[in-house]
């Protein structure tokens, strides 16, 4: 797996701070390399003219970025990144494709894609074109889940760099990360003084001259909080210029200032279209652990071997936990939960939901904060509940990382949060950035949204109250006649209504948490947490079956999953196993489902251990089912399937329009539709035609014999076929009604040099 990326934890690192919510570099590193400072002065094959500044700049920085944490910068535990680092899987990905969904849902979605699809890019190479790309690259966009690896690889480009082994064509590189950019958002100053504020060394050279080749490295561009209007008509060419922060950014970004410096941008996948396509060159993903990676982790991370095994064998069991391990810090999560749980004699229930694993977590960081804090200044419940509070509030803001005003609005002063930070180091973080201004966060957006759930659960236990009565008031004002709530189905109920209609699933991975926590197992485990709990009537079948109503009533059967991971939260999979009897049966074509039951089909089919890499509606019709609607019904997992074979089942111009649709969200994964001997007629051709043209669909084979295609219809397929010629090899269209003006059309396709037919 030469092209694949990972990172090695060996018995030196402890945890597994170097992927804390992907803001894991320090830049007050005091730790000593264990290279000479001669070797780290003279960097390998530098190209070009360098002077002592050049050199010192680049000893700096190898100096903040050499070294991994575990806890704070003040108090950490240093690692050499070069010691535990093996590189991450990153591929060259789309543009424009930007995915609304919860990231655990892009997760779960990319755990099913075949990994041989895609180009893998190694970190180093991320400004190198591919065999055949002859365009150069000046600005990269990678993307990829919080946690996943993004800025960990930015710093092992940095240290490669540093250190003379990569990229010496570069001669500066400015690491200037949106969280420590924040900090400046009011200030009006050029390009050189925001250089020479975070670069001081930088002040003697002139890099505006030309003589420096520049890199720029934007880090956290879901963390900006600048108004970055790439519509503003401020053109800004000569960097001592004074402008406003953003100004500065847009303007070097779209090439204005510097149009020979690179430019690479990271950013989780929500926030990735701040940036206009038209100025990105590249967009890169970085996509975590692949399935081998996953074990090579575990067998890594626990030096019993025997007890690794276990734990990957308990993963495996778990399809919610096990999808969730193509995260680096859930493995890290994973490994410190099942490692205590699975070494103790009297072991108790090991977790086997997301709900469990974290509310396990939790409690375990909270006992080490006991073994810290000798004095006994703080108690959990205030701790607890006051960083809970802020989780929440933040969380519906869509905040991950936040500021002193930030923490005075939830109740937090400055002291109060280094406090926290310095007892739950693997929770909540305090860091010092380059310009000196402190920045907090949690150690992962996961670890947010459970927290933010249990203040949920717990303020209602406690006060009877629903959180969500005050997400759009003051968290700290009497709200007058505040209802009050008696049952917790209440609560679950208002959760799954503000849930749903989310445009991007913010909630979704919350709404789990919150619903799990009211399963006795987890209450008791939040006992031991919160010694003042209180409690509330609860019908756990009441809001199973408020959720399976949802389910009925939604009419996508793909907006409904995470109804069902709920479901599965709660220890209900009685829809589930329906399904899967019925699978197991083969009496499914002969079945006539119910609208949950059809979205349970799906879960079922997308969750499978298997990837269903060839999907066969025959499968699924019956003389109870039209094909256009089964097929319509079955979309989501049509569009993770690479061979869709829909031959002779009665699909019509109707169903072969939703089918485009569908596979146009998704135009980069399918190789292969047979849709022969349907009454597809030129309608529904002209439709797969649109889908054809996109330059981003990769279909490689496409049967369409007796579909009723006549020269109408052939036309709109070599039209796309001329504007988008390099993907389709084979086109069957026997038994249609294509004369001599569709045979002369093709034969004119064919005889372009880029056509592969």
């Amino acid at each position: 797996m030469d092209d694949t990326h990972t990172f090695r934890h060996g018995d030196s690192s402890p945890g597994f701070s170097q992927f804390k919510g992907d803001r894991s570099i320090s830049p007050e590193s005091s730790c000593v390399s264990m290279k000479s400072d001669a070797s780290m002065m003279e960097p390998r094959n530098f190209k070009g003219k360098h002077t002592s500044t050049d050199l010192r700049f680049k000893s700096d920085l190898l100096k903040k970025f050499q070294c991994l944490y575990e806890g704070t910068a003040k108090q950490g535990n240093p690692t050499l990144l070069n010691e535990i680092y093996t590189e991450l899987y990153i591929t060259e990905s789309e543009s424009g494709e930007i995915n609304n969904e919860h990231e655990v849902r892009q997760i779960e979605t990319q755990s099913r894609r075949a990994e041989t699809e895609d180009t893998p890019i190694k970190c180093n190479d991320i400004f190198r074109p591919l065999p055949g790309q002859d365009k150069p690259i000046r600005t990269v966009l990678t993307k990829g889940v919080a946690g996943i690896g993004k800025t960990v690889s930015v710093q092992k480009f940095i240290v490669d760099w540093a250190e003379g082994k990569e990229n010496q064509d570069v001669q500066l590189i400015f690491p200037l990360p949106f969280r420590e950019i924040n900090l400046m958002k009011d200030k009006t100053l050029s390009l050189s003084d925001l250089l020479h504020v975070f670069f001081p060394e930088t002040k003697d050279l002139e890099i505006s001259s030309g003589e420096y080749k520049v890199l720029f490295i934007f880090d956290g561009l879901d963390e900006c909080r600048l108004s970055l209007n790439f519509k503003s008509k401020v053109k800004l060419c000569d960097i001592s210029e004074s402008a406003s922060v953003d100004g500065l950014l847009i303007n070097l970004i779209e090439g204005n200032l510097l149009p020979s410096a690179l430019i690479w941008i990271t950013s989780r996948p929500a926030a990735a279209d701040l940036v206009p396509s038209q100025c990105v060159h590249r967009v890169t993903e970085v996509r975590g652990f692949n399935e081998p990676q996953k074990e090579e982790y575990f067998r890594k991370r626990i030096s019993d071997q025997s007890l690794a095994n276990t734990i990957i064998t308990h993963l495996k069991s778990s399809r919610s936990l096990h999808i969730m391990c193509h995260i680096p810090v859930f493995c890290w999560i994973s490994a410190t939960v099942l490692e205590e749980m699975l070494s103790e004699a009297e072991r108790g229930e090991i977790p086997k939901t997301l709900t469990q694993m974290y509310t396990h977590f939790l409690l375990i960081q909270t006992n080490i904060k006991h073994e810290k804090d000798y004095e006994k200044r703080l108690k959990d419940e205030d701790m607890i509940l006051k960083l809970g509070k802020l989780a929440y509030r933040q969380l519906v803001k869509g905040n991950l990382i936040f500021y002193e005003e930030d923490l005075r609005e939830c109740g937090i002063d400055v002291t109060e949060a280094s406090v926290y930070s310095g007892l739950c180091t693997q929770i909540f973080r305090e860091e010092l950035g380059l310009y000196q201004g402190k920045v907090f966060c949690f150690v992962h957006l996961s670890i947010q949204e459970h927290l933010a759930a249990v203040y949920a659960h717990i303020y209602f236990t406690n006060e009877n109250r629903n959180v969500f009565d005050k997400t759009k008031q003051s968290f700290f004002t009497k709200i007058p006649n505040q209802k009050k709530y008696h049952s917790l189905s209440e609560l679950h109920q208002r959760a799954v209504d503000e849930a749903l209609p989310s445009k991007n699933g913010h909630l979704d991975l919350f709404l789990r948490f919150l619903l799990g926590l009211s399963l006795e197992s987890n209450r008791t485990l939040l006992r031991e947490l919160l010694t003042q709990t209180g409690s509330c009537s609860y019908n756990k079948e009441e809001t199973v079956q408020n959720i399976k109503q949802k389910i009925r009533e939604n009419r996508s059967p793909e907006r409904s999953i995470n109804l069902f991971h709920c479901l599965n939260e709660l220890g209900d999979d009685s829809l589930m196993q329906e399904i899967q009897d019925y699978l197991t049966s083969g009496k499914i074509r002969g079945t006539k489902l119910s609208s949950s039951q059809w979205s349970a089909l799906v879960y079922v089919l997308l969750t499978s251990e298997q990837k269903m890499d060839v999907f066969d509606l025959k499968q699924f019709i019956g003389a109870n089912n039209r094909a256009d609607e089964v097929l319509q019904k079955l979309l989501p997992v049509v569009k993770e399937s690479r061979s869709v074979q829909l031959w002779d089942c009665g699909v019509t111009d109707e169903g072969c329009a939703a089918l485009t649709s569908a596979l146009r969200s998704n135009p980069s994964h399918q190789r292969e539709l047979r849709l022969s001997l349907n009454k597809v007629g030129d309608s529904g051709v002209k439709q797969l035609s649109d889908l054809l043209q996109d330059p981003h669909c990769k279909l490689e084979k496409l049967w369409l014999r007796g579909c009723g295609v006549t020269d109408e219809g052939c036309a709109a397929l070599t039209s796309a076929l001329r504007s988008n010629p390099s993907h389709l090899r084979k086109l069957d269209l026997s038994w249609n009604k294509v004369g001599d003006s569709g045979v002369k059309q093709l034969s004119d396709l064919l005889q372009d040099p880029h056509c592969k037919l």
